[in-house]
């Protein structure tokens, strides 16, 4: 049975009248269902300043996630390796791109250190992409798990990839550390590629997950892609197909939200009620898990996403 998980954000939902966002001299108005309600627990401060202490990066910081206070305070962060300077020049993503530093030797060791003492049994670790290293950082991932297994053997452990440039010898070079769920974002529509994604390749993305699905012992595969680029519902049911074809089980969609004027526009705010709809079409397509949302997020809740197959295979 396919579960379906519908995100609603905190904040009151407008009808759903067709209502026009037209953009403004500042960014753009946002519709009402986005807003989120701001939270500064005391464990929210905890876990940014553990990060702060380890010298480590999240990805809810970085790439200014909607859902870092939330997750915060839950105790919850998605870890950012390899540093925190992406080689590719993605057009949605805040992540800054330039030419890396080299790598933090101690950083898989700091990581493991942190998880420790923020206690965590569930792990999420994700990476800028690093075209400039010879393994794409693989071997990072790698020894990041191991040290975290050595920590604690119970630990669960997801790891987001990038593509690794389609070599299947890097990609196995994570795969074989053991994590109980691999992910890879397709991001959005094959046709959209070009102007979102340049220095990505859709087909090359497919591979990656057909790859993790093919590897014995086989991982939960799971990937997300954005709307509000300017797909069509025909393009996003053509973009699910193609993922089911690789043996994907979980798939997240989210509403794309611009960074800043300086990334691409919002070509459209989807309402929640096609959020549901892009949900129960996925279920018909035969996914374990999907997960649809204005705010939602590959890494958010993560482990919310996976537990039935992590329970039951």
């Amino acid at each position: 049975m396919t579960r379906i998980f519908f995100q609603t954000p905190a904040g009151d939902l407008a009808p759903d009248n067709g209502a026009v966002f037209s953009m403004t001299a500042g960014g753009e108005r946002r519709p009402p269902w986005l807003k989120v309600r701001p939270t500064f627990g005391p464990n929210y401060m905890r876990v940014k300043n553990i990060l702060k202490t380890h010298g480590l990066h999240s990805v809810c910081q970085e790439a200014a996630c909607p859902n870092i206070r939330e997750c915060f305070e839950n105790g919850t962060a998605t870890f950012l390796i390899l540093g925190k300077v992406c080689t590719r020049m993605c057009r949605f993503c805040d992540v800054i791109s330039g030419p890396p530093g080299p790598l933090d030797p101690e950083e898989p060791a700091q990581l493991a250190r942190a998880v420790a003492e923020l206690r965590l049994k569930q792990v999420v670790i994700t990476s800028v992409t690093r075209d400039d290293l010879s393994d794409g950082g693989a071997s990072v991932f790698a020894r990041t798990i191991d040290l975290l297994r050595q920590q604690d053997k119970e630990v669960k452990i997801e790891v987001l990839i990038p593509d690794m440039r389609g070599k299947q010898e890097l990609v196995e070079t994570v795969l074989a550390a053991r994590p109980e769920v691999f992910a890879h974002n397709v991001e959005t529509v094959g046709r959209l590629y070009k102007r979102v994604r340049p220095g990505a390749k859709l087909v090359r993305s497919l591979e990656v997950l057909s790859m993790a699905d093919k590897y014995t012992p086989r991982p939960i595969v799971k990937t997300g892609f954005m709307v509000g680029h300017g797909e069509t519902l025909p393009e996003i049911i053509e973009l699910m197909n193609q993922i089911y074809q690789t043996g994907t089980q979980i798939v997240t969609v989210g509403q794309y939200l611009r960074p800043s004027e300086a990334h691409l526009p919002v070509e459209k705010y989807y309402h929640p009620d096609e959020f549901r709809q892009i949900a129960e079409i996925g279920a018909g397509i035969g996914f374990a898990h999907v997960e649809a949302g204005p705010l939602v997020r590959s890494s958010y809740k993560a482990f919310d996403q996976s537990k039935e197959l992590l329970l039951h295979g």
